[in-house]
């Protein structure tokens, strides 16, 4: 995709404003970008709630939007149990920087979720129960049902996803681990 500059996307905030309250900066990872800060004030200046949906990789970066107050929720997705996660993500991942970013979430008072996106065959039941183990407390949960087709690895494309019952069963396993606990289609 052609990049679009910032100037169009405040520019078309400015138009929408009053039909959109908010603005989800996410995939790819928005943390990666270098002006995300000044961006995101810009954005909070029009008068946008924004949410962040991040991997978790770069806690500096998510603790200073935190502490800056230019965030009104975050979604942290996490793709695995840490002790999987390179396995998953196939790519060496800081897993200190992803548990830094767990913690500065659980601590703060920036409303918040963690995700799971449960892929057949990659995540199962007990791949969810490590992760409740390090989640346990927190707020909220999200399931969230994987979507074939389009995918970055074409050998998930053809993967038939969870049924509606055996996403009920991760829930109600994973619901005494949290305050809240969602399935996500």
């Amino acid at each position: 995709m052609d990049m679009i500059p910032e100037r169009d996307i405040l520019d078309h905030l400015y138009w929408v404003k009053g039909y959109l309250t908010g603005l989800c900066l996410g995939g790819g990872e928005p943390t990666l970008h270098n002006g995300l800060l000044s961006f995101v004030f810009r954005v909070k200046a029009i008068g946008y709630d924004v949410k962040v949906d991040t991997n978790g990789t770069r806690p500096k970066r998510l603790g200073k939007l935190m502490e800056e107050r230019l965030v009104d929720y975050i979604t942290l997705d996490l793709k695995a149990p840490l002790e999987r996660y390179s396995e998953v993500v196939r790519y060496k991942v800081d897993m200190e920087a992803i548990r830094q970013s767990i913690r500065l979430l659980r601590r703060g008072r920036v409303d918040h979720e963690f995700r799971t996106t449960v892929v057949p065959g990659l995540i199962e039941g007990r791949d969810l129960d490590e992760i409740a183990q390090l989640l346990v407390g927190s707020k909220r949960f999200v399931i969230q049902q994987f979507r074939p087709g389009n995918t970055m690895c074409p050998e998930y494309g053809e993967i038939v996803p969870y049924s509606m019952n055996e996403l009920r069963d991760f829930r109600d396993r994973m619901a005494p681990y949290f305050a809240e606990c969602k399935i996500r289609l």
